[in-house]
């Protein structure tokens, strides 16, 4: 009975963040209390359930990116990439998404687009275009490249620490099928938006006569907003070896930066997007009532009853099973639950199941707005810059982009299982 309220309450707030009627951290924070105050899981397990370090990130990289704005770093790049795009839009769309794939294969997705959407922003302000498909094609190459390694998305580190599974690992075996998908999403995005994201000649002419440098603060509040950012990359790169985590990276990146840029606490704590985080957290407690209750595990088991057979079958029942079920649910959590299936599944010493749950959760964040952190972040930032998304919206792009991906995926499969 305890499941069915959980899936129940779940289902409605995702049909109520869908309609938009209401606004998303608000439902996401009601359903939360509503799951506490019904007895679906505990105060102490609610605290549990959320991903403190997820919000430890997000607000980490919120002040450094804060800082980079005010010392019109972000302005400076969006003039000079306009100006090598030289209002074309495939050059515009090649270059922002194929940058956005290359450094989420390195860093984290959730940080990429923190640093790359304000980038964006300014570059469609300046040409006239409009920012949110740019903005949802940088999301969807994102989970892409976020695939292609360990340290791209948040569910191989959760696979690398349950399988053991290293470095070169992912590259070889998850690292072709991402470059593939993206050649291919690509194409689409080009196809679908290229005829909007055309600006008026006018306005690359008096776009290519601008002085970049101008858009700068003085050299001295420059150099401490990339020292704190370089120092913060150069942690990401190292945490491992270093034994952080990328919270703590970024969190002690961002006071670094306060310390040495002199600059007051008020404005930069207000500049925080603090409806993403509450909706983090409201969404974090929400899943935990779905774990608490047994139901992720359920459906953990019943993907492992359903692939009795061949390797094959067995891979591509989890490769499928776990898209389907990250576009529904944060693929952060549903790895959790299914990396010891996994485990289990792979006793005899196989990979290519490990490598289907590896993409079919980090393509299934494609599929809705509310499916991977780094579309939620993206959301919040648009939404803070008056060009909101919607649910719907971002289905229609992320459902058929990620049937591509997830094609591109299950004939890889193949190819795993014939080597």
């Amino acid at each position: 009975m305890e499941s069915l309220i959980a899936i129940s309450l779940f289902v409605i707030a995702l049909a109520l963040i869908a309609s938009e009627r209401i606004d998303r951290t608000k439902v996401a924070l009601a359903g939360a209390a509503v799951a506490v105050l019904i007895g679906l899981l505990s105060q102490e397990e609610a605290i549990e359930s959320v991903d403190w370090g997820v919000l430890g990130l997000l607000a980490g990289m919120m002040i450094l990116v804060w800082g980079a704005e005010q010392a019109g770093i972000f302005r400076y790049m969006a003039i000079r990439a306009a100006q090598w795009s030289r209002g074309s839009p495939v050059r515009l769309i090649v270059g922002l998404t194929g940058a956005t794939a290359v450094a989420s294969a390195f860093l984290d997705n959730v940080t990429t687009i923190l640093l790359v959407v304000p980038v964006t922003l300014a570059i469609a302000d300046a040409l006239g275009i409009p920012p949110v498909p740019l903005v949802v094609a940088e999301v969807i190459a994102s989970n892409i490249g976020g695939a292609a390694t360990l340290i791209g998305d948040p569910p191989n580190i959760i696979i690398a620490g349950e399988s053991g599974l290293g470095f070169v690992d992912f590259i070889v075996n998850v690292g072709p099928p991402a470059v593939v998908a993206y050649l291919a999403v690509t194409a689409v995005v080009l196809a679908m938006y290229r005829r909007r994201l055309t600006p008026e000649p006018e306005l690359v002419s008096e776009l290519t006569k601008l002085d970049a440098r101008a858009s700068l603060d003085a050299p001295a509040t420059v150099w401490r907003v990339l020292l704190s950012l370089g120092i913060t990359i150069l942690g990401f790169f190292l945490h491992s070896a270093l034994h952080l985590e990328p919270p703590t990276v970024a969190l002690a990146g961002a006071v670094f930066y306060l310390l040495i840029a002199n600059v007051k606490i008020e404005p930069v704590l207000s500049a925080l997007e603090w409806p993403t985080l509450f909706f983090f957290a409201g969404l974090f407690v929400l899943v935990g009532g779905l774990e608490a209750t047994g139901v992720l595990e359920s459906v953990a088991d019943w993907l492992s009853s359903s692939t009795e057979g061949s390797n094959t079958r067995e891979a591509l029942v989890v490769l499928w099973g776990s898209a389907l079920a990250s576009g529904v649910v944060d693929n952060i959590p549903f790895t959790a639950a299914m990396a010891p299936v996994v485990d289990q599944l792979t006793a005899d010493g196989g990979t290519t199941t490990w490598w289907a749950l590896s993409m079919g959760a980090c393509y299934g964040g494609n599929f809705t707005l509310i499916a991977a952190s780094a579309n939620l972040v993206a959301a919040g930032a648009l939404r803070r810059s008056g060009h909101d998304i919607r649910f719907q919206d971002f289905l229609k792009i992320g459902i058929p982009l990620t049937l591509i991906s997830m094609v591109v995926a299950t004939g890889w499969i193949f190819v795993l299982e014939a080597l």
